[in-house]
């Protein structure tokens, strides 16, 4: 590949203009995973910079999680597929940061689900029809052990039907959003009591938003959504 000259940037470090140069381009190729971008020594000759200021880069690089250096055969700048995990993370303590409440909270997760619950209507097929009632058959179990399983403390298995919805969109979008804004919920929400009592609550709200979707009624369906979100928000810290 040519060398590339780095845009001018006042005000910021090399490094940060650097990693940005390298996403911006890892993105052009058509992000493809397992790639070899370039060796350090390769890739200081072709931005024309220093290894402080490659290594500074790659820092900033791995942590958005596109890629990162390998030693050995084969090494080099190697491009990586992102953890969803980690992008919900980072977003889910900024919309912490700035301190948002429940109401506004549920307002962010209305405007998303009401239209989710249109678009998966509008989408839903035979496979989606099949998906929607083995997960209803499963949910309160799944709810129940969820704690148990291993999940990170704000990914609740209460959750999972609005994700399955976010997923019946075919639009990744909506599902990286609605993972996002259900994480944040559960970081306010407060710990039921007895959770068999909430598990099989919840499935009941699930179910019948469920019904109206299985019966292409996204009015009904949407309704029910914008209740079932509504007392979610009971179950909210101030």
């Amino acid at each position: 590949m040519p060398n590339h000259r780095l845009p001018a940037a006042p005000g910021r470090k090399l490094g940060e203009v650097l990693a940005e140069t390298i996403e911006n381009e890892i993105i052009a190729s058509g992000w493809k995973v397992g790639d070899v971008v370039g060796s350090e020594s390769e890739l200081c000759e072709r931005y024309g910079v220093s290894r402080a200021v490659f290594r500074e880069a790659i820092r900033i690089v791995g942590h958005h999680g596109v890629a990162e250096m390998r030693r050995g055969p084969g090494g080099g700048l190697v491009v990586l597929a992102p953890s969803v995990d980690a992008a919900v993370r980072t977003v889910s303590l900024n919309l912490e940061f700035l301190d948002i409440n429940a109401a506004q909270i549920n307002d962010a997760r209305l405007a998303l689900e009401l239209s989710c619950v249109e678009s998966a209507v509008e989408n839903l097929n035979a496979d989606g029809e099949r998906r929607i009632k083995e997960f209803l058959d499963t949910e309160i179990e799944r709810i129940i052990t969820g704690r148990e399983a291993g999940r990170a403390s704000d990914d609740y298995a209460s959750n999972d039907f609005h994700l399955l919805l976010a997923e019946l969109t075919g639009n990744p979008a909506m599902e990286l959003f609605v993972q996002i804004l259900s994480r944040v919920t559960s970081r306010h929400s407060t710990r039921a009591v007895s959770l068999e009592d909430t598990a099989k609550e919840v499935h009941r709200a699930h179910a019948r938003i469920a019904e109206a979707i299985l019966e292409r009624d996204t009015q009904t369906a949407q309704r029910r959504l914008h209740r079932h979100l509504d007392l979610v928000v009971e179950y909210l810290n101030p």
